[in-house]
């Protein structure tokens, strides 16, 4: 009887030998690149076949940089969106820095939900200010202000009262 070794996971992707992307998409992907170098909203990419879209996935998903998302829009007609997460979090940061600067709340620009998570995210670790989504619709936007006492004063504040 043959022992297998439990090494974790194993990727699929290296069982399979690597597929040969094609011209169209090699040009989708150039166009996408040139199109997201300074942009803050995404790349929408329609008229994929199932191939085309896990090559446009594959691409993009090895850098930090981007991020993919399918949405399906009709029975058989997919939309790929590919969203420049990079720029988000810079944008986010230099904000934070604005708002701890200044003194005052930064309002960034009308983004959707995934991008405003994005931002979320990225300040998450950041105890000198605080994110909150205001507005309704395609109005939705992301204001960030400074702490004025931090998270960590916040949470032994509530230890106290615990007490």
């Amino acid at each position: 009887m043959e022992r297998r070794e439990r090494s974790g996971r194993r990727d699929r992707r290296d069982d399979q030998p690597q597929e040969e992307v094609s011209e169209k998409v090699q040009q989708l992907i150039r166009q996408a690149e040139d199109d997201l170098v300074d942009s803050l909203t995404p790349v929408n990419l329609l008229q994929l076949d199932t191939n085309e879209r896990r090559q446009v996935h594959r691409h993009f998903d090895r850098s930090l940089e981007y991020a993919t998302k399918t949405y399906k829009l009709a029975e058989n007609e997919f939309e790929l969106r590919v969203y420049p997460v990079g720029n988000l979090r810079r944008l986010a940061e230099k904000s934070a820095a604005q708002a701890i600067q200044t003194g005052k709340k930064v309002a960034l620009p009308p983004m959707s939900s995934y991008e405003r998570f994005v931002v979320h995210e990225a300040l998450k670790a950041n105890g000198s200010v605080k994110s909150a989504s205001y507005g309704e619709g395609a109005e939705r936007h992301v204001e960030v202000e400074p702490d004025l006492y931090g998270r960590s004063l916040k949470k032994m504040i509530k230890k106290i009262k615990l007490i």
